[in-house]
């Protein structure tokens, strides 16, 4: 049996996809078994260096999130974890996005084709 909590995660996990796919990153989807000993994230398709963890929380830890983030990042041998956080009463697209600077840089640094 499901219970609450896990049911608005998996909500916030669709919510997601679905925006990511409108926005064209036609391959976003939600990875399964997400939760187990070696956790590779809750979404991924948006690049082979790319895991994001969903997070819909009553309270908003960021040190936590982020830290789950890197682990689930390196558990799926990403180069970048993002934490993905529900904002209470604002959209998906309002959604905090949440990643170290370091990995900002480097993420921005590729982007900018500067490596």
């Amino acid at each position: 049996m499901t219970t609450p909590e896990k049911a608005k995660g998996s909500q916030w996990e669709r919510d997601i996809v679905k925006y990511l796919q409108e926005c064209g990153f036609t391959y976003a989807e939600r990875r399964g078994l997400a939760g187990q000993q070696y956790d590779k994230g809750d979404i991924t398709g948006l690049g082979p260096d790319i895991v994001i963890e969903a997070k819909n929380a009553k309270s908003i830890d960021l040190a936590k999130f982020l830290t789950e983030a890197e682990l689930e990042r390196d558990n799926a041998r990403a180069k970048y974890g993002i934490a993905c956080i529900k904002r209470r009463q604002k959209s998906t697209s309002q959604a905090y996005v949440v990643m170290s600077l370091k990995a900002f840089v480097e993420l921005w640094k590729e982007r900018e084709g500067l490596e």
